[in-house]
């Protein structure tokens, strides 16, 4: 059974609110209320748990409250409770709506992927060099592992997300982020490119002409939109339902990264043409993955608010 453990602080003013809202939700367990016991902030402590499918509508309405401003509010995953026949029974008259996400949590997901620490810089730049060594040697395996080291998946659903939010300041920051960290990689990427062709380190094949790999990068054509939205929507619903195996697949799934390195070989390799064609796929992958995953959120936004004016006219929450 899927459910969230609530701790609240309340201001002692708003507490017999709080109890009324919370006592008065049947998918709302376990209610613990404890007056005057908590410190920094001081105020009332409450804690309970929360049938996943109602966790929206108990958390819109505690916010409404605005004990997230003047108290605290902290929502914790739950992995394992054995319940009784009461919150089994809730679960089911949850129906269908028990399996939607918390768009709190959802939200707190992607905002903490959206904070750019030297480490963001250092991991995309450290993936470009090996995405540059996986071009010039012709290896799709190291071309997977520089997708996968990649942080810009993270930035990019930020993005998304202060789209769909209207947060331009989270826009501003993910776009940032995105434009200085790219720019570094292909700056620190060229040198080591220019490097590696000095002392001739290529493999034999690349400098015959022989370029499976950066072929493949700066072509772009209808495959390259197609697969860039189909990894964004796989993105955002898998952000929304947890399910990190997926996210993985999106991380192998767009042409970043590679085509961020295919810019610096081919530029430090005088392929201006390839240069040109990598440059584009970056941009279309960035575009398309920033447009189509705000659509995405929104779209799954609208579902599930459809669900759940179904569910109440059933009768549920």
């Amino acid at each position: 059974m899927d459910m969230i453990h609530v701790r609240a602080v309340s201001p002692p003013d708003r507490t017999d609110q709080v109890v009324e809202l919370l006592s008065g939700d049947p998918y709302v367990l376990n209610l613990i209320v404890r007056r005057g016991a908590a410190r920094h902030p001081d105020g009332d402590a409450f804690a309970c748990d929360v049938l996943t499918g109602a966790a929206n509508e108990v958390l819109r309405g505690l916010r409404g409250l605005e004990i997230d401003v003047d108290g605290s509010l902290v929502i914790e995953p739950v992995d394992m409770a054995f319940s009784g026949r009461a919150s089994e029974n809730a679960a089911r008259r949850l129906g269908a709506l028990g399996n939607a996400p918390v768009w709190a949590q959802v939200e707190a997901r992607i905002r903490s992927e959206g904070r750019y620490a030297p480490s963001f810089y250092l991991y995309l730049v450290i993936a470009g060099l090996i995405g540059s060594v996986g071009i010039v040697t012709n290896s799709q395996i190291l071309i997977v592992g520089a997708m996968v080291v990649g942080p810009e998946y993270g930035a990019i659903v930020a993005v998304a997300l202060g789209i769909d939010r209207g947060d331009r300041t989270m826009i501003r920051a993910g776009l940032g982020a995105l434009f200085t960290g790219f720019l570094l990689t292909i700056a620190v990427t060229f040198l080591f490119s220019l490097l590696i062709r000095g002392f001739g380190l290529q493999s034999e094949a690349f400098d015959l002409g022989l370029r499976p790999v950066s072929d493949l990068i700066n072509t772009p054509n209808f495959f390259s939109f197609a697969v860039a939205a189909l990894a964004a929507v796989v993105g955002i619903v898998s952000l929304t339902e947890s399910r990190t195996s997926a996210l993985l697949g999106v991380f192998i799934s767009v042409t970043t990264i590679p085509a961020a390195a295919a810019i610096s070989v081919s530029t430090a390799f005088a392929s201006w043409s390839e240069a040109r064609g990598s440059l584009i796929q970056l941009l279309v992958n960035i575009v398309v993955l920033i447009v189509v995953g705000a659509g995405a959120l929104r779209c799954q936004r609208a579902i599930w608010r459809r669900v759940g004016r179904r569910s109440r006219k059933r009768g549920h929450p």
